[in-house]
């Protein structure tokens, strides 16, 4: 049975995608298949009106808030998170922003969804991304090491998830094979880093390259959007992955204490900082390295994305970024304007 308010006479649903998250528009109206990202109860100010919803609505173009002002307790028994719905909606603007009213919705039949029209697909070839990390593999010289690589790259139901795991839910590679993604781009980043600091020890480096996120297939699980699993929420992945590697090292026979401290020592201090989520500070070559690649590459691909999406919609500003705490420059054909100039840090 279709849900929310029955008290206009919408457009009959159809069977087609309907419009992007991104082509959305303000006083439009629209019937198509969407996500259902974080939906909640809230009450009204006036605790006499009740509860309303809200939500995300998400495909792979984007995510716009969306609210259930009436029968929102019912809708809520039928809306769980990461479900596909079929939405009549009317685009709203609220605080400058977009804002869907849901008239109605159903929850998506079997297919009637398409993952792909939900969730993004890295766009670089697979087969090259995963030979690079086989190469990268190979030349690893350090037996224990490589026999350490080969316990999971070369297990088939772990390669299989290598090959489609994201590596966020949201911020940077929230997409399909997201993993795969970061750890080809470090892959490539470190190699001129390398050139220069022969000092670096390379096998340590590129197994921490290619083991330091692999808690990420057991953080994230994945459907018609990407959800974090009880032991990403609990847990975490940077625990999560040395518990994996430390797991692995047992079943190595003579595996060096030293060299598994080397390596745990990338795994836990990744992040770079106690309040970004390291349980330690990098405390060696390598481990610095790691972290400086490691951020710059999700620095670079957030930046990108972002500025990505402001060109395809014309736009010579992206939307303020509250995470960035700024709006990024995406250029035109013209140059800057006056009231360009005047948001220039």
């Amino acid at each position: 049975m279709d849900g929310g308010p029955k008290c206009h006479a919408p457009v009959d649903f159809q069977e087609e995608k309907g419009p992007w998250v991104s082509e959305l528009g303000p006083g439009q109206e629209f019937i198509g298949f969407y996500v259902a990202r974080n939906p909640r109860l809230e009450p009204f100010r006036d605790p006499t009106k009740g509860k309303y919803m809200r939500m995300q609505l998400v495909d792979r173009s984007g995510a716009v808030q969306a609210r259930i002002w009436e029968e929102a307790e019912q809708a809520s028994e039928q809306i769980l998170d990461g479900i596909p719905l079929k939405i009549d909606g009317l685009i709203e603007l609220y605080n400058e922003e977009l804002q869907v009213q849901i008239r109605r919705f159903r929850p998506a039949r079997s297919g009637e969804v398409r993952r792909e029209d939900m969730i993004n697909t890295s766009r670089r070839d697979p087969e090259m991304m995963w030979l690079t990390v086989q190469e990268a593999i190979q030349q690893v010289k350090d037996p224990c090491l490589t026999a350490l690589l080969r316990y999971f790259y070369d297990s088939l139901p772990t390669a299989a998830r290598l090959l489609e795991v994201p590596a966020a839910r949201v911020i940077h590679r929230s997409y399909m094979r997201g993993l795969l993604e970061h750890s080809y781009e470090l892959l490539m980043l470190a190699t001129p880093l390398l050139a220069l600091y022969p000092e670096i020890d390379r096998d340590l480096l590129v197994t921490g390259i290619l083991l330091h996120d692999i808690g990420k297939l057991e953080e994230y699980d994945f459907d018609f959007d990407i959800s974090v699993t009880d032991a990403g929420k609990l847990i975490g992945h940077v625990v999560l992955s040395e518990r994996m590697v430390s797991r692995a090292i047992r079943s190595i026979e003579g595996f060096p204490e030293k060299r598994e401290q080397q390596l745990l020592h990338l795994v836990i201090s990744h992040h770079g900082r106690y309040e970004w989520g390291a349980a330690r500070r990098p405390k060696s070559l390598e481990a610095i390295a790691l972290h400086h690649l490691d951020n710059l590459d999700a620095q670079v691909n957030r930046f990108n994305l972002l500025l990505a999406a402001a060109r395809e919609n014309g736009k010579t500003w992206t939307d303020y970024d509250r995470m960035l705490g700024r709006m990024l420059y995406a250029g035109n054909q013209n140059g800057l304007g006056l009231e360009e100039n005047s948001y220039l840090e």
